[in-house]
């Protein structure tokens, strides 16, 4: 671990194996962390946040990009180590760690420019006062980070803290923390100083409810489940501190009978099977016209033939693993429930050499199924479910618990709009599916999907706090 500027072994010395996801070996250990190395953290980082909310914005720029500088320089050793632990395809990885050092830029050049306010005199009385604004750092802010996307989504997290001048205490996820422990370390060797950016790995329900329940962490960051959400929002609330949820999702994908079908079968592919399914916005429900249904699955199930299935390191390889034997068995469970409910298996629907599934179709798939609803399928899973007009189509969409985000093909332009303006989610892809993410675009979701935006042009907005300065009288003859 990294605490207080110190590399750190749990206090009984007890770790945690992290395995090869795709094949089970062993890769390397890391600490279980105690209550006391938690609350070490904790005691260091309000001496970090005094420390680096009065470090020059300019100066922390700086700091972030040379951090962005040394993660570009390092792509390949951290895409491999990315890939190796999480089971993502090297071509995905390699991505994602581009976009780390993306988003460490972005971040640090949005801090640059980042205004406060000044107040008009229309007050009656107010004439000679003054009154503006500055954005001042929150204090501490917890990040607590998936799986899935270990770089990326906790980069999100970190990136605008540190920008905006908060001290962080990252915790990891437990399957594969390695890779984002090395771009902490590169952080560390590039100036931003110990007590700012600390890391504890360990269980959730040690490390995770100590910093949501501490009265001295001031925010907290997190992704995953709804679940935990819901746990985290509850204990944060008991000291008031801010809490940013990105939860789950179920988004739907509609493809109209006047779409390009060559098109919509692709991107529903490509959309479902990237990182393995395990996406919280890729698309998890296909709302298909019944008019063009059979050719929209015909289409599907040459290109899912198509994908190269292997090793993640192969840069041939188009599905890789899934994140553990157990996720992989959590799959087959659900699309045998959804067989059970009444639901076609068209092809796929095992578990395979440990931590693989097979891609997978589920035809008929209705309302009345949990899929449909309040199920989240994290695999490479395609369950089709039949409408015949809009109005159809947009309340099946909105038949779920969560909001995320949502895909519309169509080549009719007014009716995407409307159908997008009708869909209760935080993002709709037109012409694509909801598998998007740009790096500006204030990314959250509505209903359980989560609570707070992530996005270079909001998220600093999320990590600090506005303060009026009043000047009274300072105007006066």
């Amino acid at each position: 671990m990294f605490i207080n500027g110190k590399r750190a072994d749990s206090r009984d010395g007890k770790t945690i194996d992290v395995l090869n996801s795709a094949t089970q070996e062993f890769l390397d250990t890391v600490p279980a962390a105690t209550s006391e190395d938690v609350q070490e953290a904790i005691d260091a980082s309000q001496t970090g946040k005094r420390v680096w909310a009065s470090t020059p914005v300019h100066e922390r720029s700086r700091i972030l990009m040379a951090c962005a500088d040394e993660i570009d320089r390092r792509r390949e050793e951290l895409a491999v180590s990315l890939s190796t632990e999480m089971g993502k395809i090297i071509r995905e990885a390699r991505g994602e760690i581009r976009v780390c050092a993306q988003i460490f830029r972005g971040f640090a050049e949005m801090a640059n420019h980042y205004y406060g306010r000044t107040l008009t005199d229309y007050q009656i009385g107010t004439e000679k006062d003054i009154i503006f604004t500055r954005r001042e750092p929150l204090g501490v802010v917890a990040c607590i980070s998936p799986f899935n996307y270990p770089v990326e989504l906790c980069t999100q997290k970190t990136a605008s803290a540190l920008a905006a001048g908060n001290a962080v205490i990252i915790k990891p996820a437990t399957e594969n923390p390695l890779t984002i422990m090395k771009i902490v370390e590169i952080c560390h060797s590039c100036g931003i100083p110990g007590p700012v950016l600390q890391l504890v790995t360990g269980r959730g329900a040690v490390v995770g409810d100590l910093l949501v329940g501490s009265k001295d962490i001031d925010a907290v960051s997190f992704t995953g489940s709804t679940e935990v959400g819901q746990h985290i929002a509850k204990v944060g609330a008991e000291t008031l501190k801010r809490v940013f949820l990105e939860l789950g999702g179920n988004d739907p994908y509609i493809v109209f009978e006047d779409c390009d079908l060559e098109q919509a079968a692709a991107d529903a592919v490509q959309g479902r099977v990237q990182n393995a399914g395990q996406t919280c916005c890729a698309p998890k429900r296909f709302i298909v016209q019944s008019t063009v249904k059979k050719e929209f699955l015909r289409i599907m199930l040459q290109k899912l033939e198509k994908l190269r299935q292997g090793s993640p390191l192969d840069e041939k390889t188009d599905l890789g693993s899934v994140i553990s034997p157990k996720a992989a068995q959590e799959i087959q469970q659900q699309v045998e429930r959804t067989v059970s409910q009444g639901a076609e298996l068209v092809c796929g629907g095992k578990a395979y050499d440990l931590s693989y599934f097979q891609p997978t179709i589920l035809d008929h798939v209705t309302l009345d199924m949990d899929i449909a609803t309040t199920m989240e399928v994290f695999g490479p899973v395609l369950p089709i479910i039949e409408f015949d007009d809009e109005e159809q189509a947009v309340a099946i969409a909105n038949a779920t618990i969560y909001g995320l985000q949502g895909g519309v093909m169509t080549r009719n332009m007014n009716r995407a709009i409307r159908v997008a303006s009708k869909l209760a989610c935080g993002g709709v892809v037109i012409n694509s599916s909801g598998n998007y993410r740009h790096l500006d675009q204030p990314f959250g979701g509505w209903k359980m999907s989560g609570l707070g935006r992530e996005g270079v042009s909001v998220t600093l907005d999320e990590m600090t706090q506005e303060k009026s300065y009043i000047l009274k009288n300072i105007l006066a003859g």
